[in-house]
């Protein structure tokens, strides 16, 4: 990935420099502080190959393929580094590493020394107080479908945006012609992009001319009329630089610029006022409105090494801009914001507990709710980022490093409702811990049972438009059973009141509602069990309370079987609540068949006449 670029902006370095220095390692940190880790690299090996074994070589080493996020050689040698006393950061960047290569267990003892060094930074104690994450995360209900685009190159790609006008933007080093860049050996970024069809395939990948240079642009973000753009690029563009004398170099940053729709092209280029010669501002995302600019910076105020911002945008006047906090950022770093029109904020960070490298996280900033992890496909052992969603076209795009270059992703939301079911009491409207709540299909087939925790709330990710019944239970109160209608997707909130269980008793007997068998049969279905469950709890809590259960039938049917059948049935539904840890001397139970109807309406009785004579009775013996 491009860290050069993203972040610290790059340098033009005499080449004189390169030659003044030839002792030792000299030459090779000349070529390590002016981010030509390539050669650099290659300058410490030599010295490894002649028996030059020093800790500090190996640290260079390993802090340069870090930042080439060769992860596999920067493990290689932080493995060596931390052979001898390190600072903290030194533990995090190998335990980064580790995970990048799938090494979890050995990435958790770096933390726990990372977190022992520095207790009080916030990666730390998100360490401590959960180490045990990543079962969790694997879990994690899959949000997309991902597939590799055809648009990528065998160089880095990344940044990709796709346009109201229907082009998909992006930044690529594809363009083998420009000068190539010390940091990784690749050409320089140009803008490039690409005509997405309806049959969401895409077109091929042509420069936008007028927005490149001989040094790094994009990526970009186009407001949502489509007439102006901010893009990011290299201020060496502008003549923009610090010298330093020692080094004799030329160090640049990243800056934001904004451009105009000029018929087919784009032109009236003009930099943000905020841009510095002395941090970098990039990769812009701007919300539906045009009135918040976000961005990337590492700018003073900046809690990590790179952070997301804010600013407002009145035409071509720009506030204050103004950090994003804590909720979004962390010590390490932030980057790539994309905020959708429904307000969501994406970005990739690697101070976030995530699979490894940089991760997707989003935040809905609607809510409250923290920053969230958006899983696996999108995020990988690897750098995953740059994540832009269309919510017009549904669909979302991002890059990842995951097959050893950047390489462009699309992803395609895989529809499900987060269904919320809230359990109260029905009289107070209390909140109810510990209540018993199964999703069940539309086949009454129990999917999951889980338990509410103190707010009362248990949250199951559903499919989209598919019916789903919610039992709900809590020891003393009246089971309920509630619907979730089919939902195009998004989010769903299940209010479900419980009575309690004391409505349900009278004088002479407990009321149920039916206790449903299937045509024929005489087992306990899992809707009985449901309404039988509250006849248990009335017992438990009166354990003088002695129970005679009365089945009765319609009467179509004989005589002698219509009897046969509703013995049966009685005496299952005192078995189901003997197994229940009910004495048998306290219930008992007895078939009627059609000898007692409730409706005596003889052969004229209605569908409905049947319904009330075909039921079970719990009568109070004592």
């Amino acid at each position: 990935m491009k860290r050069l670029y993203i972040l610290l902006g790059c340098v033009l370095v005499s080449t004189s420099a390169l030659q003044a220095q030839s002792k030792e390692t000299k030459r090779a940190d000349l070529l390590f502080n002016q981010f030509e880790y390539v050669e650099a690299t290659q300058e410490y090996l030599k010295l490894v190959e002649k028996g030059k074994q020093d800790p500090y070589i190996y640290k260079q080493l390993a802090d340069a393929y870090y930042n080439m996020f060769n992860t596999a050689e920067a493990a290689k040698w932080y493995a060596k580094v931390v052979a001898t006393p390190q600072d903290a950061e030194t533990h995090y960047r190998y335990a980064q590493m580790l995970k990048a290569n799938g090494k979890y267990e050995e990435a958790n003892k770096q933390m726990a020394t990372f977190a022992a060094k520095a207790p009080n930074d916030q990666r730390a104690k998100t360490f401590k107080e959960n180490p045990n994450y990543l079962p969790k995360l694997l879990d994690k209900q899959k949000a997309f479908n991902i597939k590799p685009m055809d648009i990528s190159s065998d160089k880095s790609d990344f940044g990709p945006f796709l346009a109201n006008d229907n082009n998909l933007y992006f930044t690529s080093s594809r363009n083998k012609a420009k000068r190539t860049d010390g940091w990784n050996d690749e050409p320089y970024l140009d803008i490039y992009k690409s005509t997405f069809n309806a049959d969401k395939t895409f077109g091929k990948p042509v420069e936008v001319a007028e927005l490149n240079t001989r040094w790094h642009d994009g990526p970009v973000a186009i407001t949502a009329d489509g007439n102006t753009m901010y893009f990011s690029r290299d201020s060496h563009a502008e003549n923009s630089f610090e010298k330093d004398k020692k080094l004799k170099a030329k160090f640049s940053q990243v800056h934001l610029f904004r451009a105009t729709r000029q018929g087919e092209t784009w032109g009236n280029i003009t930099p943000l006022p905020f841009n510095s010669k002395s941090y970098s501002t990039s990769s812009p995302s701007i919300s539906k409105d045009g009135k918040t600019l976000y961005f990337t910076s590492d700018m003073p105020g900046s809690i990590g090494s790179s952070d997301i911002w804010k600013v407002s945008v009145n035409g071509d006047q720009y506030g204050k801009p103004e950090n994003l906090g804590p909720k979004v950022n962390t010590e390490g770093k932030e980057q790539f914001p994309f905020i959708t029109d429904d307000n969501v904020l994406y970005f990739s960070s690697n101070g976030r507990q995530g699979l490894g490298g940089l991760d997707v996280f989003s935040i809905d900033l609607n809510t409250k709710e923290e920053a969230k992890n958006v899983g696996k496909p999108v995020n990988s052992e690897k750098d995953d980022f740059s994540f832009s969603f269309n919510t017009v076209k549904n669909i979302g795009f991002f890059a990842s490093n995951r097959t050893g270059i950047d390489n462009l992703y699309s992803a395609d939301p895989v529809c499900s409702v987060e269904a919320t079911t809230v359990v109260t009491n029905a009289r107070t409207g209390a909140l109810l811990a510990d209540a018993r709540v199964a999703i069940l299909d539309a086949k009454k087939n129990v999917i999951e049972t889980r338990t509410t925790g103190a707010n009362g709330e248990v949250v199951y990710n559903v499919e989209c438009n598919t019916a789903y019944t919610i039992q709900a239970a809590k020891d003393g109160y009246e089971s309920g059973v509630f619907s979730i209608a089919p939902n195009k997707g998004g989010k769903a909130r299940i209010e479900a009141p419980l009575n309690p269980i004391d409505v349900i008793v009278t004088p002479t007997e407990i009321v149920l509602k039916e206790i449903n068998f299937e045509y024929n049969k005489s087992n306990i279905t899992q809707e009985g069990a449901f309404e039988l469950d509250k006849l248990v709890q009335v017992m438990k809590n009166n354990d003088k309370l002695v129970i005679m259960v009365k089945a009765h039938t319609d009467n179509r049917g004989s005589d002698k079987y219509n009897l046969d059948l509703s013995d049966r049935r009685a005496k299952s539904t005192v078995q189901y609540v003997i197994s229940k840890g009910i004495p048998a001397s306290r219930i008992s139970g007895k078939g009627y068949g059609e000898s007692e109807p409730k409706i005596d309406c003889k052969e004229t009785c209605s569908e409905e006449q049947h319904a009330q004579n075909r039921r079970s009775e719990f009568l109070i013996v004592k």
